[in-house]
């Protein structure tokens, strides 16, 4: 199975849109040479892109949102022995964290 980068998933989008590389990049507020590398994977987006990829083609801005953290931590932790140990301690963490935040909510509703 094939996995899409977040970048070779925004081209698609424009591609289905039948949207010009300069259009999409004018969206984004960035310059064309740069949406382009993205797309082909040469550079990292930023998170500052997905509310106006999300308006631009009229999608969950939440669910954009997965996708790019997805693709950041894969990034960071693909060449990493350690990696996905790594990644499912910091799910526990994360886990533990929120339960903690739930709890201090209820304590301070009281």
């Amino acid at each position: 199975m094939i996995i899409d980068t977040f970048g070779e998933y925004m081209r698609k989008l424009r591609e289905q849109e039948g949207m010009p590389l300069r259009k999409l990049a004018a969206a984004l507020d960035i310059d064309q040479s740069t949406l382009s590398k993205i797309e082909r994977n040469e550079r990292r987006p930023t998170k500052d892109m997905i509310p106006p990829l999300a308006s631009t083609f009229n999608l969950d801005e939440n669910q954009l949102m997965i996708g790019f953290l997805t693709d950041k931590i894969t990034y960071e932790l693909a060449d990493e022995e350690a990696g996905l140990e790594a990644l499912k301690r910091a799910k526990r963490q994360i886990e533990y964290q929120v339960k903690a935040s739930k709890q201090q909510l209820l304590t301070n509703k009281e």
